[in-house]
C-alpha cells in the first residue's frame, strides 16, 4: 500500500516545485515575480511605480541615519550632504542614460554583456551577478535584522523580545520564503500605501525634530563648537567630509532596481517594444523624483538625529542604534505614535526583502538559463526561493542579525553595480560620439570607483561576501555547463529551399551524410574527404554523400536556433552549412529535424579525431568543437532513448 501511494505524493510533490518550468523560455522571455507584469504598453502611472521601488530605496531610512551618525559622528550632516550632491549629479544621470539603453529593465548588466562576448563575457557578467546577489541578498537579511531591530527595541516589548532578535530575523526570511512559496504577485497598491504612510509618517518625524532643533537654539550651536573643536575649520571639515563619506554609501541603494521596474511603467499609446519612449520619459521622471525626495529626507534626518540623539546611543546596544528615527519618535512623539512608526517601518523593511527577492528571481533566470549555467530545476521559482532563503538564513547567522556588520557588505554590492553602470553609460557615450557625455560620464566613474575602492578597504566584509557568491556562483555555473554539454540545446532547426531540395531528394533512398571541417573547400577536399570516408567504412562507389559543415560561432552560448543552408561547390558536391556555439550538438540536431521530416533514419560519418580525448572534449567543452563524432552520439543518445530510431553515427 505503501509503496503505490509514494510515487503521486512525489509526482505532485515535484510538480508543484517545478510549476512553470515547461513555460520558461517561451516567447523569449523569462518568468519570475516581475515577467511581462502587464500586457504590452499598458502598466501603471510613473508615480505609482516609484512607489515599488521606493519600498527599497526609502526603507533605508530605517536605518541609514543611524549608520551614517556612526560612520561620521558630528560631520553626519556634511558628509550626508556630499552623498546627495554624488546622488543627484552622479547616479542619477548614469540611470538616466542605463533606462534609455535598455528600457526592457536589463538595465547595466545586459548593457555591460553586449560589449563583451565570449566566454570573459559570460565571467565578467557571472561576476557582477555576484555582486547582484550580495545586492539582494543583504538587501532581505540587513531589512530583516533592522525589522526585528525595530520590534526588540519598542518600549512595549522589550522586555518579552530582548536576546530574541536572531531568532526574529530568521522567522521574518522564513515567513518571505513562504509567501514565495505559496506564490507572491507583486501589489503595485500595496506599495503605494506603504510608502505613503511611511513618507508621511517620517515627515511628522522630521518636522517635530527640526522644530526642536529650532525652539532648543543650543543645540546648533553646541554642535557647530563641537565640530570646529573636533576639525578646525570650513575646508577640513569638508575634507575629511569626502573621505568619510563612501561609508555612507548605503543611501545610493534602489538606482537599480528603479531601472529593473520598467516593464511596469505604463508609456505613452504610442510605444512599441522597440522605441518605448513614453516609458523612458516616465522611468526618468521615476527616478528623479525618488532620488529628489530621497535626498531631502537624508539631509533632514541625519542633521536632526545628530543634534537630537546623543552619540553613545548610536552605539551597538543603544537605544537608537539601527532605528534613529524611531528613537526620535518615541522620543518625542509618544509610544503610542512610536509603535505606529515602528509598524510602518517594519512592514516596509520587511516588503523590501520582497522586492529583493523578486529581483533575484528574476535576475538569475534572465542570463543562468541562457548560458546553459543553471540546472534544469533553477528555472522554476519554487526552488530558487528555497536556495535563496536557505543563503538568507546563512548570512543572517555569519552577520549576527546586525544591521551594521552587514552594512559593508550592502553597500559594496550597490557601488559595484552603480560603477558598473558607470562605466556602461561611459562606454555608450563614447560609442555614440557624445565626447562631453563621454567625459562627464567618465569623471563619474572613476568617482564611483574611488567609493567602492574606499569602502571595500574599510569594510571588507562586503567584497568578501561578494567573493563567496561570485565563487558559488560561478563554480555552479560551470558544473551546471559541464552536466548539461551533451543536452541537444538548439532551439529550433530551418532549411533553406536548397537544402530542403537536397533532403527531399535524399529521402529516397538510405540517407548518408559526411561531416566535414571545411579548409580549402576545394575539389581535391571533397574528393579526397569521400575516398577516405568509403575506405573506412567499406562503402560501395555507387552511395551517394551529402556534406555537412559547422562554423562554429561563439562557443560561450548555450542555446540558439539553427539555419541550415545548401549549396552545390565545383558542380557537383552537395553541401549543408550550418553556425553553431557546438558542432555536435548542431549536427545532432540537425540529423533528428531530418528525421522528423523525412520519417528515413540518417547515417552520418566521421573520421577520428587525433590527440589526447581529455584534451578534445575540453576543446569541445571550452571551444565547441574537438571530440565530435563521440560527444554527436552522445548528444543524439541523450535527446533520442530508443535505439531503432536513433539516426545512425559511424566513424572511421
Amino acid at each position: 500500500m505503501v509503496t503505490t501511494e509514494r510515487p503521486p505524493s512525489t509526482s505532485r510533490l515535484r510538480a508543484w516545485m517545478l510549476e512553470g518550468l515547461s513555460d520558461m523560455g517561451k516567447g523569449g522571455g523569462h518568468t519570475g515575480p516581475h515577467a511581462e507584469p502587464e500586457p504590452p504598453h499598458q502598466g501603471q502611472r510613473w508615480w505609482r511605480v516609484m512607489c515599488l521601488t521606493g519600498v527599497d530605496y526609502f526603507s533605508t531610512l530605517g536605518y541609514q541615519p543611524g549608520i551614517a551618525a556612526l560612520a561620521a559622528g558630528l560631520l553626519s550632516p556634511v558628509a550626508t550632504i556630499v552623498l546627495v550632491i554624488v546622488t543627484l549629479a552622479g547616479a542619477l544621470p548614469v540611470y538616466r542614460r542605463v533606462a534609455e539603453e535598455s528600457p526592457h529593465g536589463e538595465g547595466s548588466i545586459a548593457m555591460l554583456e553586449r560589449l563583451l562576448s565570449f566566454w570573459q563575457g559570460k565571467l565578467f557578467v557571472l561576476t557582477l551577478l555576484g555582486f547582484a546577489a550580495t545586492d539582494f541578498l543583504i538587501t532581505i537579511t540587513l531589512s530583516a535584522a533592522d525589522a526585528s531591530t525595530h520590534l526588540v527595541e519598542n518600549p512595549h516589548l522589550t522586555q518579552a523580545l530582548q536576546g530574541k532578535q536572531m531568532l526574529i530575523t530568521l522567522l521574518l526570511v522564513a515567513l518571505l520564503g513562504a509567501v514565495f512559496l505559496k506564490g507572491f504577485l507583486e501589489a503595485i497598491g500595496v506599495a503605494v500605501a506603504l510608502v505613503g504612510v511611511y513618507l508621511g509618517l517620517n515627515l511628522v518625524v522630521v518636522i517635530t525634530g527640526l522644530w526642536h532643533v529650532v525652539t532648543a537654539g543650543h543645540v546648533v550651536t553646541d554642535w557647530s563648537s563641537a565640530l570646529t573643536a573636533e576639525h578646525g575649520n570650513v575646508f577640513v571639515m569638508i575634507g575629511v567630509a569626502l573621505i568619510v563619506f563612501p561609508k555612507l554609501a548605503l543611501g545610493l541603494s534602489g538606482f537599480e532596481t528603479g531601472v529593473a521596474v520598467m516593464p511596469h511603467v505604463r508609456g505613452d499609446a504610442g510605444d512599441t517594444e522597440e522605441h518605448p519612449a513614453g516609458r523612458i520619459r516616465d522611468t526618468k521622471k521615476l527616478l528623479t523624483t525618488a532620488a529628489l525626495i530621497m535626498s531631502c529626507f537624508l539631509i533632514a534626518t541625519s542633521f536632526i538625529t545628530t543634534l537630537l540623539i546623543p552619540e553613545q546611543e548610536f552605539e551597538t546596544g543603544g537605544q537608537a542604534n539601527g532605528r534613529a528615527l524611531a528613537y526620535l519618535a518615541h522620543e518625542y512623539l509618544g509610544n503610542t505614535f512610536g509603535t505606529v512608526y515602528d509598524v510602518s517601518t517594519i512592514a516596509i523593511l520587511w516588503f523590501a526583502g520582497a522586492s529583493a527577492m523578486a529581483g533575484l528571481l528574476n535576475l538569475m533566470p534572465r542570463y543562468l538559463p541562457r548560458y546553459g549555467m543553471a540546472p534544469h530545476w533553477a528555472r522554476a521559482v519554487r526552488p530558487m526561493v528555497i536556495v535563496f532563503t536557505l543563503v538568507a538564513f546563512l548570512v543572517t547567522w555569519i552577520f549576527d542579525a546586525d544591521v551594521d556588520k552587514q552594512g559593508g557588505a550592502y553597500a559594496t554590492g550597490v557601488l559595484v553595480l552603480i560603477s558598473s553602470a558607470a562605466i556602461a553609460v561611459t562606454i555608450a557615450a563614447r560609442k555614440a560620439g557624445q565626447h562631453g557625455w563621454t567625459v562627464t560620464f567618465a569623471v563619474i566613474s572613476v568617482v564611483f570607483l574611488y567609493t567602492t575602492v574606499v569602502n571595500v578597504i574599510e569594510r571588507p566584509d562586503g567584497v568578501k561576501i561578494g567573493a563567496c557568491f561570485i565563487a558559488g556562483i560561478v563554480l555552479v555555473s560551470l558544473l551546471s555547463r559541464l552536466a548539461r554539454a551533451f543536452e541537444l540545446r538548439v532551439t529550433s532547426v530551418s532549411l533553406d529551399p536548397m537544402a530542403e531540395r537536397f533532403i527531399r531528394d535524399m529521402a529516397s533512398r538510405k540517407m548518408r551524410f559526411i561531416a566535414n571541417e571545411p579548409d580549402r573547400r576545394d575539389k581535391a577536399e571533397y574528393r579526397d574527404k569521400i575516398e577516405q570516408i568509403r575506405t573506412d567504412n567499406d562503402l560501395p562507389e555507387q552511395e551517394d554523400f551529402v556534406f555537412v559543415e559547422v562554423t562554429v560561432t561563439d562557443p560561450s552560448e548555450f542555446e540558439a536556433g539553427l539555419t541550415v543552408r545548401g549549396e552545390v561547390l565545383h558542380g557537383r558536391y552537395r553541401v549543408l552549412t550550418l553556425e553553431s556555439a557546438s558542432i555536435p550538438n548542431a549536427l545532432a540536431a540537425l540529423l533528428l529535424h531530418i528525421r522528423d521530416v523525412t520519417g528515413c533514419t540518417p547515417h552520418i560519418y566521421f573520421e577520428w579525431t587525433e590527440g589526447n580525448p581529455f584534451a578534445n572534449f575540453l576543446r569541445f567543452f571550452l571551444f565547441g568543437q574537438g571530440e565530435v563524432a563521440p560527444v554527436t552520439r552522445e548528444v543524439l543518445r541523450e535527446a533520442e532513448p530508443d535505439r531503432e530510431r536513433r539516426p545512425r553515427v559511424h566513424t572511421g
